[in-house]
């Protein structure tokens, strides 16, 4: 039986009083590659942010292991590469050594075991050889995957990423996917995307949740979630 990272229960998300999901149930557990996909607007952001704490939930519980777990991160997190402004001369060491600072107590300065994990997640990325390149200088695809180095080396449960692959070209979209599979399938990672793609989410994913237009969410095997009468429920009829 796989171990659950995390539940949600009953769970409302939303601004104010408007939940634009409500009684949302679902698991992420160990060794998951789940994909996230529904209508745009229909709260997939929404949600991103509620389970990384920056949104209170409006109703339910968000059940986690990360306070049994001795302070290890719950969540790495890849947010889309618009929403960053890393015009700063930072080198791509540099930017994923950013993933220790959460780890590090106030005022304290990254030591040679935190350039050493965050050199060893460059390489897990295939970003080694770039580890002194300026990070502005680096291509759309070089610069997500020094994204994903930052997030590993806060050495999380769960990798959580925004549309990974948002912007990219047809080749550099599947080296994205391609360097997820192998992270999940020989890293034993537990990762969770958002994506738009339907061919993304059939070519990857191993489960599915599915965010409907009327403010629910269905999860489950892949096979399941994406026949046509299940995905018919996530967008509203014409």
């Amino acid at each position: 039986m796989a171990t659950e990272l995390l539940h949600a229960r009953g769970l409302s998300v939303g601004y104010g009083r408007h939940a634009v999901l409500h009684g949302v149930d679902f698991a992420i557990e160990q060794g998951d590659f789940l994909g996230v996909m529904g209508p745009n607007g229909a709260g997939k952001t929404t949600l991103l942010k509620t389970l990384l704490g920056l949104l209170a939930p409006l109703a339910g519980t968000i059940e986690s292991s990360s306070a049994k777990n001795g302070g290890k991160p719950l969540f790495g997190y890849v947010p889309q590469r618009e929403s960053l402004d890393l015009h700063f001369p930072l080198t791509a060491l540099e930017v994923a050594l950013m993933g220790r600072f959460g780890r590090l107590g106030p005022w304290r300065r990254p030591g040679k075991e935190d350039l050493r994990i965050a050199r060893a997640c460059l390489s897990q990325t295939g970003m080694d050889a770039h580890a002194h390149r300026a990070y502005r200088k680096l291509s759309g695809g070089q610069k997500q995957r020094v994204l994903i180095a930052r997030a590993l080396a806060s050495e999380p449960e769960i990798l959580l990423l925004d549309e990974p692959t948002n912007g990219m070209d047809v080749h550099s979209e599947r080296a994205i996917m391609e360097l997820l599979a192998e992270l999940q399938s020989k890293k034993s990672a537990t990762i969770v995307f958002v994506t738009h793609l339907k061919a993304t989410i059939e070519e990857y994913a191993h489960r599915v949740a599915l965010i409907t237009y009327d403010g629910k969410l269905l999860a489950g095997e892949k096979k399941k979630m994406l026949d046509p009468k299940v995905l018919s429920q996530a967008y509203k009829p014409k």
